[in-house]
């Protein structure tokens, strides 16, 4: 984590589902986001028992971020957490 991470993830502390509608019938609940220093970001999705049993989890970039940054971000969870997660092997 570096001074961007801390400018565009660094106050957030969103730790509450969501819930939308995907059409006038069908709710949809989207969970929490996570925004932390590897380490504990690690520690925080290891804790989530509704990724634990997910086959399916989306990585949001900010949309206002150059490429290099989005880039960095990506290469961030591939290198630190997906390892530790177990979705790529070490």
């Amino acid at each position: 984590m570096d001074d961007r991470d801390r400018r565009y993830f660094g106050s957030s502390h969103d730790d509450s589902d969501k819930v939308g509608f995907l059409d006038e019938k069908t709710r949809a609940i989207f969970g929490r986001s996570y925004a932390a220093e590897p380490d504990k970001l690690i520690a925080q999705l290891q804790q989530d028992e509704a990724i634990a049993e997910a086959d399916t989890l989306l990585l949001t970039v900010p949309k206002p971020a150059r490429v290099d940054y989005n880039v960095h971000v990506i290469e961030s969870i591939l290198q630190h957490v997906a390892p530790a997660m177990g979705w790529r092997d070490k």
